[in-house]
């Protein structure tokens, strides 16, 4: 990694990044990557508050003849998203994440990468060990939890952050300057089935969907990607009008607010090869219809052990329906924003365990009222089929205002530092500006970062020319008077 290190400006912020990649944090068990955080703030003489649910605040005070100047508030989240791909050996409660840079692009070796939101993370970080910089009194708030609804900003409290312009560091693209997103809610559904013996003479397959690109549901449910849990679901359904089926068990994708990548369920059949020919004829039509979009979809049928039960046929049939025509994908294009998602929802997961099928929905809206219709639908689908939803962990968009102060003054340096002007936008992903904002009115927020792709997925990468020009940004942004 001593690639990294060559920029004297990025330095500290790389160093940073290495050594938070030796630390697991997927969402929820983010707790010693927290605890590292203030680590380093205490480490630097800075005064340090670490919270209830382990929220971080470092405060570094002015430099000298910026005392007067309003304060910055630096934002990320410490937590990321935990996918790999199946051949990939690695434990993302133990292990540390392997880094590796392609030209120049740093990735991670069969996993995601946690740039998303690490380097908003490190980039805070530097700011508070930096004694080159100038800036007026900072604060940095570091959050957990927030890939697995937001949680850590949610139990955040008013009257902690003193500053009054927020910046987070949590987008994706550098030429973009981000005012507002959308608000969001899961759902969780589960039906209790029943089970019975695989036919006489039927044999053990595992029938897999794979080859998909997957990624953010907030970013990329525009894209036309494959999502593995309806495509399975397609399959299945194939299966059942055409050949003699069992299924024992269903599972895919790993996070509501990743589009799953891959799902599989464990059958027993009595025809292989008619059933080999079904999965075929889906695998074809359904890359006509995602064509360039998604075209490494592949979906095989492989021997395992016969399964000792199967669910029942009414059941089964049950289950698939309702996986195959959940609403998923993009619901609403907005009337105001051209091109900018409305609102989505995204079939994100799906299990089995014992007796009970689940799975579990991330719905999104800029519009409040949109997004509890959205509720509203699945839990009436939901009831036609027998599953018990349960909807949790809703929080609120973040509504644009795009003639703040901030958002002049930062659009301002982008065109002294670059000579372009930046394009001001909402999005359709999460971003925690807007739970922290109900509790600190008056706030004024914008949200920078530096370019990544396919976070969320184990081709997340970043690119470090990019960290390089984002740096320079905030740096400008906190030194301007």
């Amino acid at each position: 990694m001593e690639a990294l290190l060559q920029n004297p400006e990025t330095k500290l912020l790389w160093n940073y990044f290495i050594e938070l990649s030796k630390i697991p944090r997927g969402s929820k068990k983010e707790a010693a990557a927290a605890k590292w955080v203030a680590e380093q703030g205490r480490a630097l003489g800075l005064t340090t508050i670490q919270d209830e649910v382990g929220n971080v605040v470092i405060r570094k005070p002015a430099t000298l003849g910026y005392e007067n100047q309003p304060g910055y508030i630096l934002q990320a989240h410490v937590d990321m998203v935990c996918e790999k791909n199946e051949d990939t050996v690695h434990d993302f409660e133990k292990d540390p994440i392997k880094l590796q840079i392609k030209g120049d692009h740093l990735y991670a070796c069969g996993t995601t990468l946690g740039a998303d939101n690490g380097i908003g993370v490190c980039a805070g970080l530097a700011v508070l060990a930096s004694k080159e910089l100038v800036h007026p009194q900072i604060e940095l708030l570091v959050t957990i939890d927030e890939e697995m609804g937001l949680n850590g900003a949610n139990f955040f409290k008013g009257g902690i952050l003193t500053g009054k312009y927020f910046l987070n560091l949590d987008s994706e693209e550098e030429e973009y300057l981000t005012i507002g997103c959308a608000g969001g809610i899961d759902t969780e559904a589960k039906k209790k089935v029943a089970f019975t013996a695989p036919a006489a003479g039927s044999k053990g397959f595992r029938l897999k969907v794979s080859g998909l690109k997957g990624g953010h549901s907030g970013i990329n449910i525009n894209d036309s990607r494959g999502n593995a849990i309806r495509i399975l679901a397609r399959a299945l359904y194939s299966l059942q009008a055409g050949t003699q089926v069992g299924i024992a068990s269903l599972k895919g994708g790993n996070k509501r607010n990743a589009i799953p990548r891959e799902a599989y369920a464990i059958l027993a059949l009595s025809d292989e090869a008619k059933a080999k020919s079904i999965a075929a004829a889906v695998e074809a039509e359904t890359k006509q219809a995602i064509g360039k979009f998604d075209s490494g979809l592949h979906i095989t049928i492989e021997p395992v052990e016969l399964p000792a039960k199967v669910i029942v046929d009414a059941d089964a049939r049950v289950v698939v329906n309702t996986l195959f025509t959940m609403l998923n994908g993009v619901v609403a294009i907005s009337s105001d924003i051209p091109g900018l998602v409305q609102t989505s929802t995204n079939l994100g997961v799906l299990d089995t365990q014992e007796d009970i099928v689940s799975f579990y929905m991330l719905h999104r809206s800029s519009i409040d009222s949109s997004k509890m219709t959205v509720v509203d639908r699945v839990t009436a689908h939901c009831a036609i089929a027998g599953f018990q939803p349960t909807h949790l962990g809703g929080y609120p968009g973040w509504k644009p205002e795009p003639d703040s102060d901030l958002v002049k003054i930062v659009s301002g340096i982008y065109k002294e530092i670059t000579g372009n002007e930046i394009k001001v936008v909402a999005i359709h992903a999460g971003l925690e500006c807007g739970i922290i904002g109900e509790k600190y009115p008056g706030m004024q927020m914008v949200s920078i970062g530096p370019d990544m792709w396919e976070v969320h997925t184990p081709e997340e990468h970043v690119s470090i020319p990019s960290v390089a020009k984002f740096w320079k940004f905030m740096a400008a942004i906190l030194a301007k008077k």
